[in-house]
């Protein structure tokens, strides 16, 4: 293992991680089953992680994101779609209904394909940016670049009656974006980052090199970037972390920044090692690793990406190098992953893992006249465990292999019931049942993906600890008192994890705002009630909804939905206490 040094901040906690992936072969393409034992069980109780294809989601989910206890959100291209309104298509947009594995539709105005989201302080989803006008589509379409679009809170399981609104002559960007970031900063508003003005099959030659926030800040007027300046066209979808001290760390083409959004400043940017690319087109997965008390050290883990110059031939676009900063100060260090991955995805779990899914061993992000090349689909994830040696933190023992490609134009998350739910993959601009691929030993698959999957975790089959009474809205530095089930066959909980998550807004290899806080937690003698401590402030964790699981001995229990902070709408003022050093 080599490390390579680079200073990047004096801060006294704050430290960063970042782990690349480069080139390998998936050796074995058939779907397949192993038997793993969750740790607290009795030795007769065994449980593996499982695949399970379940229904159809009538678009292609390229952009997902939960937005309540039983429904995700979905957005697509639209047009072209098997879901249907009384007979009429509507563009690009459905309601996933987790309970029943069926899709609703959302009539949008406006064309979201290839934006971005995430909630407001005050629980609305926003949805913001898109494509443009697309003669292609069956139904008439308004350009989205500009476009807001609000999902307020539905409360409605089945999504009936739910609504988005959409109209840019109401509510609109001041700048065009096509490919942008969004993610909830510590106000509770969201930071839009960069995107292009105009569509083009890969390189997008008109990038969008500045911030913007919504609600607006700075009267509307959009905040230059040196940084995504210096990184066109590599910069689309720039991976983007809100730090536990406010500031936004940001990745762009194979450098990266810390943007200070209070005094408008951006640090002098440092390079990753060995010149990965991670942003889009190259679609290098990235996360902020789980947060822990009492300092909230963060670490931040990018996979996957490439070290290809525009010149290069598709079987050379991906790596397996895996570089990560322990340190801020200390710089990054470089190891190995257990694959080559290119548009792959980083998903937390709360068990403080990552789990690593969908992609391929070869190619790129491309649709249209510019193919993939994508032939190597990676159907076995792996985990990433960040408090392993480090020759072990990579493994994919164990894990099943799924029988459906998930390419570009893919997406998943964590389902509040502790499961991960994956959609979507189409290298097409519209949906395209006519067109096929043919891998290795799989059978020709169509390239648009319309059926719906679910990976098991090895918990979803065992008795599984519950979280009682659980307030709806807590406040940072709070102490809490809750009920709790743990089941019996459980060891007594020394190990014990309550975690507070942010299951972000999947889109193009990028889990936005996706975030895990661990609470210092206590379960009692009886075991019937848990203590835990909220984050501090809202630095920590950006006030805005939010899911608990509680995890005792490897098993997670479903999560509770709550509304950290007083649901206000933004911008909201400081909360909670600041962190303190250990050496003050």
């Amino acid at each position: 293992m080599q490390s390579v040094l680079l200073p990047l901040s004096r801060s006294p906690y704050h430290s960063l991680r970042m782990t690349y992936c480069y080139r390998s072969l998936v050796s074995a393409l058939q779907a397949q089953e192993h038997t793993v034992r969750v740790s607290g069980l009795s030795t007769s109780a065994q449980a593996a992680w499982t695949f399970v294809q379940n229904g159809t989601t009538g678009i292609i989910g390229l952009e997902l994101m939960v937005v309540s206890p039983t429904l995700a959100i979905m957005f697509d291209n639209g047009g072209t779609a098997p879901l249907r309104i009384n007979g009429y298509i509507p563009l690009g947009g459905a309601l996933w209904n987790m309970e029943t594995n069926r899709a609703s539709p959302l009539d949008l105005k406006t064309n979201g394909f290839c934006a971005s989201g995430g909630f407001l302080s005050n629980g609305s989803m926003v949805f913001i940016g898109g494509g443009f006008v697309n003669p292609g589509n069956n139904v008439p379409d308004e350009d989205g670049l500009t476009s807001i679009r609000v999902f307020e809170p539905c409360t409605a399981p089945d999504g009936r009656n739910c609504t988005i609104f959409d109209d840019p002559t109401l509510l609109h960007l001041a700048e065009s974006r096509w490919y942008p970031t969004a993610i909830r900063v510590f106000d509770g508003s969201l930071i839009i980052l960069g995107g292009a003005s105009a569509g083009m099959p890969f390189f997008k030659t008109r990038p969008v090199n500045n911030f913007e926030f919504f609600p607006a800040k700075d009267r509307g007027i959009p905040r230059p970037s040196p940084l995504l300046t210096r990184t066109a066209p590599v910069n689309m979808f720039p991976r983007s972390f809100a730090l536990p001290d406010g500031k936004v760390f940001i990745v762009s083409d194979s450098q990266s920044a810390l943007y200070d959004i209070e005094p408008n400043t951006e640090t002098t940017p440092s390079s990753i090692p060995n010149s990965v690319r991670i942003p889009n087109p190259y679609d290098g997965a990235a996360t902020l690793l789980p947060l822990f008390p009492p300092l909230y050290i963060p670490e931040v883990v990018a996979c996957g990406g490439s070290t290809a110059r525009e010149n290069s031939r598709p079987f050379r676009l991906s790596t397996q190098d895996l570089h990560r900063i322990s340190g801020i100060a200390r710089g990054w260090q470089v190891e190995r992953m257990a694959e080559g991955r290119t548009l792959s995805e980083m998903v937390l779990l709360p068990g403080a893992e990552v789990l690593v899914i969908n992609g391929a061993s070869t190619g790129y992000s491309a649709i249209g006249n510019v193919r993939s090349q994508c032939t190597s689909p990676s159907l076995t994830p792996s985990l990433y465990r960040p408090s392993a040696p480090s020759a072990q933190r990579f493994t994919n023992q164990d894990m099943p292999r799924s029988r459906i490609p998930r390419l570009y134009h893919s997406a998943v998350t964590l389902t509040p019931k502790g499961n991960i739910l994956i959609t979507g993959s189409n290298p097409n601009w519209l949906i395209d049942s006519t067109t096929f691929f043919k891998s290795g030993s799989m059978p020709q698959l169509r390239s648009s993906e319309l059926r719906a999957e679910h990976l098991n975790p090895p918990y979803m089959f065992v008795d599984r600890p519950v979280l009682k009474s659980v307030p709806t809205r807590p406040g940072c530095n709070q102490t809490l008192s809750v009920a709790v089930s743990i089941p019996a066959e459980l060891m007594f909980p020394r190990f014990k994890q309550i975690a507070l998550m942010d299951l972000g807004f999947s889109s193009h290899s990028f889990h936005s705002s996706d975030r895990l806080v661990f609470m210092n937690a206590e379960v009692f003698s009886n075991r019937t009630t848990l203590s835990f401590l909220t984050p501090p402030n809202n630095r920590v964790y950006p006030p805005g909804p939010g899911w608990m699981f509680l995890t005792i001995a490897g098993v997670t229990s479903e999560g509770v939905q709550v509304m950290l902070g007083s649901g206000a709408s933004p911008p909201l003022p400081n909360q909670g206490v600041p962190i303190v050093p250990i050496s003050a």
